[in-house]
């Protein structure tokens, strides 16, 4: 049966394509832009209340009856227990796995969005928001993550070890945008390897490409600055 996916081409919204793909379950896209407010609708809200999509619904869950779910992190222990895929294959890669999924979501999802905000739109508000403090923190802060994600891999093909899984899937999307949060390669050898092989996958590509078309080109406007950041537009 379908899967209802509530997405937008974001890092989180990522994760659950890239799950999907690789899971082989079939989804169709429910668009939420929030760079209109759809996260606000009354309707998106009954099933996720924080007002942050990803979401999805799946028409066959527990018992075969329907259920919603929200919170990325969630969503791929669901999607993992619910196909017995890429959640480890015994319980103590179980307990690795869940590790490092809680690792990237309370660490490197926060202060990566962090480091994108202030180092790339916080400068392009009116008037421009240009912190040095809080730039300089976040930069440093996903550095010294990603300088333990490159020791974690040091000898072993995927973060929870030599198996592929959701710890992967959630990291990977918030990972590949190093460049835009001003961190290097060049002493991450591991960390650096991990990202080539995973952004590889042919399941990895298509998930990733998904919405490609409706990604933001250029700066936000004032419409979008206030819906996504409170700004009030002059």
């Amino acid at each position: 049966m379908t899967i209802d996916l509530h997405f937008w081409p974001t890092p989180n919204g990522f994760k659950i394509s890239i799950a999907l793909e690789e899971m082989g379950l079939p989804y169709r896209v429910h668009w939420v832009d929030i760079g209109k407010g759809d996260q606000f609708d009354p309707e998106f809200l009954k099933i996720a209340p924080n007002n942050r999509m990803p979401a999805i619904v799946d028409p066959d869950g527990p018992d075969g009856a329907p259920v919603s779910i929200f919170e990325s992190g969630a969503i791929l222990q669901y999607l993992a227990r619910k196909t017995g895929q890429f959640g480890g294959p015994t319980e103590r890669d179980r307990i690795a796995v869940d590790q490092w999924l809680m690792w990237q979501m309370g660490g490197v999802g926060p202060m990566a969005g962090q480091a994108h905000h202030f180092l790339k739109y916080a400068p392009s508000l009116e008037p421009p928001q240009v912190l040095p403090y809080a730039q300089d923190r976040y930069r440093r802060e996903v550095g010294r993550l990603y300088g333990v994600l490159d020791r974690q891999l040091k000898g072993r093909e995927f973060v929870a070890g030599d198996f592929y899984s959701i710890a992967d899937m959630a990291i990977w999307p918030w990972a590949m945008g190093w460049e835009g949060q001003e961190q290097t390669l060049e002493d991450k050898p591991d960390f650096a390897r991990w990202l080539k092989a995973v952004g590889e996958r042919p399941a990895v590509q298509r998930g990733h490409a998904l919405g490609r078309e409706r990604r933001r080109q250029g700066p936000m406007n004032k419409r979008e600055q206030q819906v996504l950041f409170g700004k009030q537009a002059g």
